[in-house]
């Protein structure tokens, strides 16, 4: 039997595969980047009155809040976003960790005691994750990817959960427009396994605007 026509298929398929996935990351990055900018200038008024109402609520605290995440191959990043907790949020943690209300490794809370007021209102409608359009313009982040883990989630990471860290993180993703909190982290794992499996340029514009959907009409982010 004749194998060499074989192989040559293969490899052909495989190089193609390779352009269209290279092709595929130098069309997310420069969407990314100009989508971003565009962004920020367009969304300026109105991360100006966020960033007032938050002074307003706390004078002493800062606008924006940011936090060490991991991203793409484990590699830590300061994440952005809009102040939404008390200042001394993170230290007060440790004392509801028994009050976590979803399985796996990350932390959530429906009547969380150290979210804002502004704070519950710009979470309910995601205007509090605006700033990580800063996070996309630098390349830390992609407009569409898994969330971010923390680090201490990272720790608790099966072999399994560790392959949603092969891609950039996302400021949307399948979880968020899959009903966001009330998804188990387990389940979250998988939309994510998926995302990366299926991701394209369209994939990521239908991700994208199923996104403003839930802008409009709130799904269970707290």
């Amino acid at each position: 039997m004749d194998y060499t026509n074989g192989q040559s298929k293969n490899a052909t398929i495989k190089l193609h595969y390779h352009r269209e996935k290279c092709f595929y990351k130098v069309t997310k990055r420069l969407f990314d980047f100009f989508a971003s900018l565009i962004g920020l200038i367009l969304l300026s008024p109105l991360l100006l009155i966020v960033a007032i109402a938050v002074k307003l609520e706390d004078s002493k605290g800062p606008v924006f809040y940011s936090q060490i995440r991991i991203g793409k191959n484990k590699k830590p990043f300061k994440m952005y976003k809009f102040r939404s907790m008390i200042v001394d949020a993170d230290d007060r943690l440790k004392e509801l960790l028994d009050k976590n209300e979803i399985e796996g490794a990350m932390f959530k809370m429906k009547q969380d005691p150290r979210v804002t007021k502004v704070g519950a209102f710009i979470r309910k409608y995601s205007i509090d994750e605006l700033p990580q359009l800063f996070n996309v313009l630098r390349g830390n982040m992609s407009l569409v990817g898994p969330r971010p883990p923390l680090p201490y989630e990272v720790d608790k990471y099966t072999d399994h959960d560790m392959l949603r860290l092969i891609v950039k993180p996302g400021c949307t993703g399948l979880w968020q427009i899959s009903g966001r909190n009330s998804v188990s982290f387990h389940e979250m794992v998988e939309l994510d396994l998926q995302y990366i499996a299926k991701r394209s340029f369209l994939f990521d514009i239908y991700v994208l605007f199923k996104t403003v959907a839930v802008f409009i009409h709130p799904n269970a982010a707290y």
